[in-house]
């Protein structure tokens, strides 16, 4: 039999070796436990004060002196452009058309031909066509006709393209090459047409004085 009974006096605890150990309180509060921050010490004063390394004071200084380098951004110099295109693939527009349109557009100022082509949108010009077309009246046109709808294409092709000779600081751009090829025609409903395509290419170079060719030859 084991007695399960707790001994009440000394000499009964004494008896059965029982020892009482304290109890620790834990702290609630638990703060951490941070090392100060501690520089290079070299050498004491007299009166007990360490002195910090003159190495670091002097490496501190030098870096505020030392200005920052600034970093130069080279700039590459701009090639000027001597051309400016307008490139169009897949117009709705007729390409038989289209070919008289470059041929009437070709050699003049973007301005002088946009302006021509609005009076044609109006019916008020004749773009001269080959063919078998109705004569009209007009200096030096045996037969032509009005596209009007291929003509407001041009327009903005052109108008697209003096904003290019724009931006190419072109001076007195004049339209030197304009071309209209026959694109893939894709076919209609039910297969029965085939729809108008035409790709134009329009092209304006810088005119040149007649003074800078003369002065040229003297050379």
């Amino acid at each position: 039999m084991t007695n399960t009974e707790k001994p009440s006096t000394k000499e009964e605890i004494k008896k059965q070796g029982v020892v009482n150990t304290p109890k620790i309180k834990e702290s609630s509060n638990k703060t951490p436990i941070t090392k100060p921050a501690t520089k290079e010490i070299s050498s004491v004063d007299k009166s007990g004060e360490p002195k910090v390394d003159e190495q670091v004071k002097k490496s501190e200084e030098k870096a505020k002196e030392q200005p920052k380098k600034e970093v130069k951004k080279v700039e590459k110099p701009k090639v000027k452009k001597t051309i400016a295109f307008v490139d169009v693939l897949n117009l709705p527009i007729s390409t038989k058309q289209s070919i008289a349109i470059c041929k009437f557009v070709k050699g003049k100022s973007i301005e002088k031909a946009i302006t021509d082509l609005e009076q044609v949108s109006m019916i008020k010009k004749v773009v001269p066509m080959k063919g078998e077309i109705p004569h009209k009246k007009g200096k030096g046109i045996s037969s032509g006709r009005y596209p009007k709808k291929s003509a407001e294409q041009f327009i903005k092709l052109l108008k697209s393209l003096s904003a290019n000779a724009n931006v190419n600081d072109l001076n007195n751009p004049i339209i030197t090459e304009a071309i209209a090829n026959l694109a893939s025609r894709p076919y209609g409903k039910f297969g029965r047409v085939r729809r108008k395509r035409t790709h134009v290419k329009i092209t304006a170079k810088e005119k040149k004085s007649k003074n800078k060719e003369k002065k040229k030859e003297k050379i």
